[in-house]
């Protein structure tokens, strides 16, 4: 009865003495309980009462490119200090398993920089609300002994000449492999010049690393070769050493790389509990003058200019950071990433109240009476409201 006499000084004085062990177990039992709903109770009115709303989890598809240049990390720390509420987690990938990602439900919108692969997406009925938000452009790095001799040459003449060397034995290419944004680039690159990848591939001097940027550019590194590498991550490899690489093509239209994001569409069966509100705010936040303020700081500091170029605030302001002709790179994004002559066709927006208020240009061609020549007027188009 010893130890019911301390029990029975605690709670309750003679008739504690009378019950079972198992009794006393379950009565202590109920105590516990009572305690962890008082506890809990407390703590949910002061969580309530003290104003800190609840976080929710938004996950955000998106390129190796992105990822590799610490971009994704500042973008995340800057809008989650705007918005104490949203949590946002990235997933890094190459652009066709990203969309994929986003496909099955598992993301709630995208981030990538493929303008085909993502028009397919809009047109399965996965996407809604693609929105323009950055660029830069793609450059071929190789080893500075340059053995194909492409320094200076156009992209096209490189390729044909990268090629020939490669035969002859006396250059090695590696390609990203992987179905990305940047892979996607240089497939059309190569058949700019009449080659195709799948004959590439039977060749020796071509390789394919099947992984992302940065694996790439150090396996290219390693074979002392050459291969097709987006601005930002190329710059951010060679300032942390990976590589020793240099610059031996770059800028024209065709090297160009536009980075968009498209939010799920709530009404496909695959993404109804996916967060289409979340992906509204961080997409509006971008497009804000403070979400492209982020674009235009990142990267100055070190590099001396950033590592992608704003696109609302190239259309609004005619400047490019990057120290091109504003008016002709307006023109070649429209001509590279718009789809249907829009950067989001009609039929795909959503929900979209003042996304599409930025004015784009449009080139119009009119015929003057006789004796004049024709000439190319630009005019701007009406506001593009939803």
């Amino acid at each position: 009865m010893g130890k019911t006499v301390i029990f029975d000084r605690i709670y309750c004085p003679s008739m504690i003495r009378v019950l079972s062990r198992s009794a006393i177990t379950k009565m202590q039992a109920v105590l516990l309980i009572l305690v962890v709903v008082v506890v809990g109770a407390v703590a949910g009115y002061a969580y309530v009462y003290s104003g800190v709303p609840p976080r929710t989890r938004m996950i955000v598809s998106t390129t190796t490119s992105l990822y590799d240049t610490g971009f994704l990390d500042y973008l995340k720390s800057k809008f989650e200090l705007k918005y104490p509420s949203m949590n946002v987690s990235f997933i890094s990938q190459g652009t066709g398993l990203a969309i994929q990602t986003a496909m099955r439900g598992d993301a709630d919108m995208l981030f990538v920089h493929a303008p085909a692969n993502e028009f397919q997406f809009l047109k399965g009925g996965y996407g809604i609300n693609r929105k323009i938000l950055a660029y830069n452009f793609f450059v071929i790095v190789g080893p500075s002994t340059d053995p194909a001799g492409i320094m200076g040459k156009s992209p096209s003449d490189a390729f044909k000449t990268i090629r020939s060397a490669g035969l002859n034995g006396t250059a090695i290419w590696v390609s990203r492999g992987d179905n990305s944004g940047t892979y996607t680039k240089e497939v059309s690159l190569w058949k700019a010049v009449g080659l195709d990848v799948k004959q590439l591939r039977n060749e020796k001097w071509y390789l394919e690393a099947g992984s992302g940027m940065t694996d790439t550019l150090k396996l290219a590194n390693e074979k002392r070769a050459y291969t097709l590498s987006d601005t930002g991550t190329y710059l951010t490899n060679l300032d942390n050493r990976n590589i020793d690489l240099v610059k031996l093509v770059e800028s024209g239209k065709s090297m160009l790389n536009v980075y968009s994001a498209i939010a799920d569409d709530p009404r496909n069966a695959n993404m109804t509990k996916t967060n289409f509100v979340g992906s509204m705010q961080l997409i509006k936040y971008l497009v804000s003058d403070e979400g492209q303020q982020l674009f235009a700081d990142y990267g100055t500091s070190k590099f001396g200019k950033p590592l992608f170029g704003p696109y609302v605030n190239l259309l609004r302001s005619k400047s490019d950071p990057l120290g091109n002709n504003s008016t002709q790179l307006i023109q070649w994004i429209s001509d590279y990433a718009f789809l249907e002559g829009s950067e989001c066709p009609q039929q795909f927006r959503y929900q979209a109240e003042g996304l599409y208020s930025v004015q784009a240009p449009v080139t119009v061609f009119y015929l003057w009476p006789a004796g004049f020549e024709q000439r190319q007027a630009t005019r701007w188009t009406r506001s593009l409201k939803a």
